[in-house]
């Protein structure tokens, strides 16, 4: 603990969901060309993937803001991902792409692809046993609430806000002052932790939240955490 940051008077903690708490159960190639393999696509794994971060990092916020309705949103929400997954199966076929498309947008909504980081359970429930609030802000669909389910961590967890429903997405504010309304908390009564210094840090301290970036192949620094097990003997409670 000597010079490591430090945060009292906190009373609750969100999380980012993928990349913080959860990960892909394989690359995300891997399982792009074998899913499109079964529909007549042949792709390298490795190029798979460089389309899909590429696509993915240039695409427009995981949010719509003008719809209301559920049954809008979530139409909007397969919409966006069948956009990433036509650009990286480019050239095929459309209604080969659209099968493959259909099988990873189920396979992904499930808890068996993804696998929870090894540190994720002990810091959760040591954090909830000394009676903080628990929280995820997420630029997500609805799908991380079945996935949570799944994977045994909805229970963990006061408020879970995604972006495609809250109608914002980190780093804008509007995302993590809902889930403190939600936590029933000030922005200065809560910590936000996240694996992107731009979304997660600093949209979280842009609204008056304390953060910390994780990131668990590296050294842990004052902004920067390699465990998430170091949370509760951080908390001054």
């Amino acid at each position: 603990m000597s010079g490591a940051q430090s945060w009292p008077s906190v009373r609750a903690v969100t999380f980012d969901a993928a990349g913080t708490l959860i990960e892909p159960r394989e690359r995300v190639g891997e399982t792009y060309a074998r899913v499109a393999r079964r529909h007549g696509i042949e792709v390298e794994p490795m190029l798979a993937e460089h389309r899909f971060f590429e696509l993915y990092r240039a695409a427009a916020p995981l949010c719509f803001p003008h719809l209301t309705r559920v049954g809008d949103i979530l139409d909007a929400e397969r919409q966006w991902w069948r956009e990433i997954v036509r650009g990286v199966f480019a050239g095929f076929p459309t209604e080969q792409v659209d099968a493959a498309f259909e099988e990873l947008f189920a396979y992904y909504g499930r808890g068996e692809a993804w696998n929870v980081f090894p540190d994720v359970r002990p810091a959760l429930e040591a954090l909830q046993s000394r009676g903080v609030l628990l929280g995820i802000v997420s630029n997500f669909d609805a799908r991380l609430f079945r996935i949570c389910e799944e994977l045994g961590l909805a229970g963990l967890f006061r408020t879970v806000a995604v972006s495609s429903r809250v109608g914002a997405a980190k780093p804008q504010a509007e995302i993590f002052r809902r889930a403190l309304h939600d936590l029933g908390v000030s922005p200065s009564e809560a910590l936000h932790v996240g694996d992107s210094w731009r979304e997660d840090v600093c949209g979280a301290e842009a609204v008056g939240m304390r953060a910390v970036c994780i990131d668990r192949r590296s050294a842990p620094g004052e902004r920067c955490i390699a465990d998430l097990r170091v949370l509760p003997e951080r908390l001054a409670i």
